[in-house]
């Protein structure tokens, strides 16, 4: 349950009884009818005030939500961690070794802004790595930019090894020379000056999330500096995979 479908629980049950009180006191429908209610049920009017009470002050529709969600969250936590040691076990076999800190799982969420209000674009909801470098660059792409804009825009796993394309393309009139003979599909959609923001991450990989009507809401990501032959196994993919059905489950709440 979201919270604000908790929050909105208990404020029907004090709009409720609210409304159950004021109709006794101003006798609608119908006296009669109240009275016959009260005969009935002499307590309901205690029972109505004691219930407007305990859920405007309480609200323990909500409070419930906030508990269950930090348990979740913790779930959540250590599923994520989970996955990411799975992972670094498996770039172990990378030569040479990647630097501590290299190997970086990302969370991607769909979301609408002023400038794409339509589509909108991919926002990094969380970043797991073993060390705080290198630094985390700001990066929101919109459909089909970039890897995880590609695997948007395609709605399945998306791979591209961008270590020998780095390589090559080094100045800006390489760049375009490049996808004026290739397309920008091979440049991953990018600018020039996209792409030297991320070129850094030389094997990158991204696998959809989807929401319960089977629709792209977001992705996960893993790159590295390098290895993709090595990462671009059935393992990898598998623990991806899960990673991401299991985020999808919870509808991102607990990021």
């Amino acid at each position: 349950m979201k919270r604000s479908t908790a929050r909105l629980l208990d404020k029907t049950v004090v709009l409720s009884a609210t409304l159950a009180l004021a109709g006794k006191a101003y006798h609608v429908p119908s006296q009669p009818f109240w009275d016959a209610l009260v005969v009935a049920q002499p307590s309901l009017m205690l029972i109505f005030l004691s219930v407007a009470g305990i859920f405007g002050v309480l609200t323990p529709f909500e409070s419930w939500q906030v508990r269950s969600l930090a348990d979740r969250s913790v779930t959540m936590r250590r599923y994520i961690l989970s996955s990411f040691g799975k992972l670094l076990e498996l770039s172990g076999d990378i030569e040479p070794p990647l630097e501590t800190g290299d190997l970086a799982l990302h969370v991607w969420r769909k979301r609408r802004t002023l400038r794409h209000p339509v589509r909108g674009v991919l926002k990094r909801l969380g970043t797991y790595r073993m060390s705080t470098y290198p630094n985390t660059r700001s990066f929101t792409p919109a459909r089909g930019v970039g890897v995880v804009g590609l695997c948007w825009k395609e709605d399945c796993e998306t791979a591209f090894d961008v270590e020998p394309l780095a390589q090559e393309l080094t100045t800006e009139e390489e760049f375009t020379r490049y996808v004026e003979e290739h397309k920008h599909r091979w440049v991953m959609n990018l600018t020039w000056e996209e792409f030297k923001r991320v070129r850094h991450r030389g094997a990158v990989f991204a696998t959809p999330i989807r929401n319960g009507r089977n629709r792209f809401v977001g992705c996960v990501s893993l790159d590295a500096s390098h290895g993709f032959d090595v990462l671009n196994r059935t393992e990898v993919w598998e623990e991806m995979t899960a990673l991401s059905l299991y985020i999808g489950r919870e509808e991102f709440e607990c990021i």
